[in-house]
């Protein structure tokens, strides 16, 4: 039996460095944008990020994207 998977939504995660703990580990907070295009390619997407990074108060740490899929039988 065979399956077909589809990406129903996609959304972006920035992962920004919000500071240091007591350990010197660093102190992350997620900020996360939902309605991302299933089909951008992740470059597109990585660029959007990059810029939407240039805008925050905190160090950017990370890029996620994030995509939920619809596993159906064919």
């Amino acid at each position: 039996m065979a399956f077909v998977k589809e990406t129903v939504s996609s959304r972006l995660v920035l992962v920004v460095q919000t500071g240091v703990d007591g350990d010197g580990e660093p102190i992350l907070r997620n900020i996360s944008y939902s309605r991302v295009s299933p089909v951008a390619a992740d470059e597109d997407v990585h660029a959007v990020a990059l810029a939407m990074a240039e805008l925050q108060e905190h160090p950017l740490a990370a890029v996620r994207r994030v995509d939920d899929h619809k596993l159906s039988d064919e």
